[in-house]
């Protein structure tokens, strides 16, 4: 009788990795992923287009050399 439940324990301990191997593999990412993806950026895109425009208006201002005080 132990030896028997030996054996099973053992065969048990080096089969369970064969069943964690399941062979499914993946095929990439499909075209409703990339689209999804591709919208994504497209939106981070034109929402810094005016962020940086912002930004180029702020580095003028700052750099000018004129005061607003004085354009009155």
């Amino acid at each position: 009788m132990k030896t028997t439940l030996k054996t099973i324990m053992t065969l048990l301990a080096t089969v369970s990795s064969c069943f964690a191997a399941s062979g499914a593999e993946s095929e990439g990412n499909g075209l409703l992923v990339m689209l999804f993806l591709s919208v994504g950026a497209l939106i981070v895109v034109f929402q810094m287009l005016p962020g940086l425009a912002l930004f180029g208006s702020m580095l003028r201002g700052l750099f000018s050399g004129k005061d607003v005080e004085s354009r009155r």
